[in-house]
C-alpha cells in the first residue's frame, strides 16, 4: 500500500546509483621518477666510461631524458620523427667536414694572426698568454675548460630542453643549428686556416705552401723560434714562454681524467684546420640570439654571457684567433636574422592561413553559436 500510495502522490523512490570512481594516472609524478633514473643512470654511466663527447652517443642519451619528460603528453616515436632527420643531416655535415683536404685546397696560416695584429696590434693570445698563463693552471682555468668543454654538450641540452617544451620552436632552431654549421663548413672548405696553436709550432718557410698538415703542428709543445705568433713573455714565474694549447689544464687541476679522454676524443676527431670561422663561437652566439626573446633577464644574462665567455676561453687556450670569432658571431647573426625574417614573412602568414581555413571548414556559415542561438 505504501508503494502504490506513493506512485499515486508522483513520489517515485530511486534507488542509489553506484558511483565508479576513474583513475587517472598521476603522470607528473611517474614523469619527476623517470627522470631521476634517467639522470642517476647517466651521471653513473659517465663516470665510468666518461662524458660523450661524440654527438650521435650524447643524442642517443639525452633521447631516453626527452622520452622520460614527456610521458603521458607525447608519443615515444615522435623523438624518431623529429631527431633522425637532424642526427643523419649532422652525420652527413661530420663526412664532409674534411672537403677542403679532399679538394687540396691551400691552408691559410697567417690571414688570421695577420687580422688580429692589425685590429690590436699584438696577437691576443699571445698577449693572454703572457699576462695571464701561470706555471700550474689556477683555479680560474677549470672555468675556462669547462667552458670550453661545454660546447660539445650545451647545444644539444638547449635543443632537447625546447624539444620538450614545444616541438615548433624546436624545428626553427633546429634549421638555425643546421645552417649555421654547413654555411661554417662552407667557410673552412674555401678558406681552410690553422689555429693559434699550431701556428705557434711553425714557421713562416715552413708552411710557405700552405699545407694542411706540415710535421711542423704535430712535434711537441715548446718554444720555436721564428714561429708565426711571436714569442710570450710571461709575468708568473715558470710559466711557458711558449703559446700552448691549454683548453683541457684546468681539468687536471680537478683530476677529473673522464672529461679529459673526452676532450682528446673531441679534438682528435676535429678538423685541425678549420678555424675560419669559429664554429665554437658561432654556435653559442647562436643560442645567445635564439634565447634572448625566449628568456627573462636572468637567461638573457647567462647565454649573452656564456657566448662570451666561450670567446674568451677560444683565444686564451689558443684554439681560436679573434678574427675567427667574429666571423663565427657574424655568421651566427646572418643565419638568425634570415630565420626571422623568413618565419615572419612566409611561415607565420602561412600557418594564419591554415588555420583560418581549418576554421572555415569546421564552421562553414561563419555564424557564432551566440549568433545561432539569437
Amino acid at each position: 500500500m505504501s508503494d502504490k500510495r506513493s506512485i499515486e502522490c508522483g513520489i517515485v523512490e530511486q534507488q542509489p546509483i553506484p558511483v565508479i570512481e576513474e583513475r587517472v594516472r598521476n603522470y607528473a609524478l611517474i614523469r619527476r621518477v623517470l627522470l631521476t633514473l634517467w639522470a642517476t643512470a647517466l651521471v653513473i654511466y659517465f663516470w665510468v666510461a666518461g662524458i660523450a663527447a661524440d654527438r650521435t652517443s650524447l643524442i642517443f642519451f639525452l633521447a631516453f631524458g626527452m622520452a622520460a619528460a614527456t610521458v603521458g603528453r607525447r608519443r615515444v616515436s615522435t623523438i624518431l620523427i623529429d631527431w633522425l632527420p637532424f642526427v643523419l643531416i649532422l652525420m652527413l655535415y661530420d663526412w664532409t667536414r674534411n672537403v677542403a683536404v679532399w679538394l687540396g685546397m691551400r691552408t691559410h696560416w697567417l690571414l688570421a694572426p695577420d687580422v688580429d695584429k692589425w685590429m690590436f696590434g699584438v696577437n691576443p693570445t699571445v698577449w693572454l698568454q703572457s699576462h695571464l698563463k701561470e706555471a700550474s693552471p689556477p683555479w680560474w682555468e677549470v672555468i675556462v675548460s669547462v667552458v670550453y668543454m661545454s660546447y660539445f654538450i650545451v647545444p644539444y641540452a638547449t635543443a632537447a630542453v625546447l624539444w620538450v617544451r614545444d616541438r615548433a620552436v624546436w624545428r626553427r632552431f633546429a634549421v638555425c643549428f643546421i645552417a649555421v654549421s654547413f654555411l661554417g663548413l662552407i667557410g673552412y672548405t674555401l678558406v681552410p686556416a690553422a689555429p693559434p696553436w699550431a701556428a705557434a709550432k711553425c714557421t713562416v718557410a715552413q708552411v710557405a705552401d700552405g699545407p694542411h698538415d706540415p710535421p711542423c703542428m704535430y712535434q711537441p709543445a715548446g718554444p720555436v723560434e721564428g714561429n708565426l705568433l711571436g714569442e710570450v713573455e710571461p709575468h708568473h714565474p715558470g710559466a711557458a714562454p711558449y703559446v700552448e694549447r691549454i683548453s683541457d689544464r684546468g681539468w687536471r687541476v680537478i683530476g677529473l681524467d673522464l672529461v679529459l679522454r673526452a676532450v682528446t676524443l673531441g679534438q682528435s676527431k676535429s678538423n685541425l684546420v678549420a678555424a675560419i670561422p669559429s664554429l665554437h663561437a658561432g654556435l653559442t652566439m647562436l643560442l645567445a640570439l635564439f634565447m634572448w626573446p625566449r628568456s627573462r633577464w636572468l637567461g638573457k644574462t647567462i647565454f649573452t654571457g656564456y657566448a662570451f665567455a666561450m670567446a674568451f676561453a677560444l683565444v686564451y687556450t689558443a684554439e681560436h684567433y679573434v678574427f675567427d670569432i667574429i666571423l663565427g658571431w657574424a655568421l651566427a647573426g646572418a643565419v638568425y636574422t634570415a630565420y626571422r625574417l623568413i618565419d615572419a614573412r612566409i611561415v607565420l602568414p602561412r600557418n594564419a592561413r591554415k588555420a583560418a581555413e581549418r576554421e572555415l571548414a569546421a564552421n562553414p556559415t561563419g555564424r557564432t553559436e551566440a549568433q545561432s542561438q539569437s
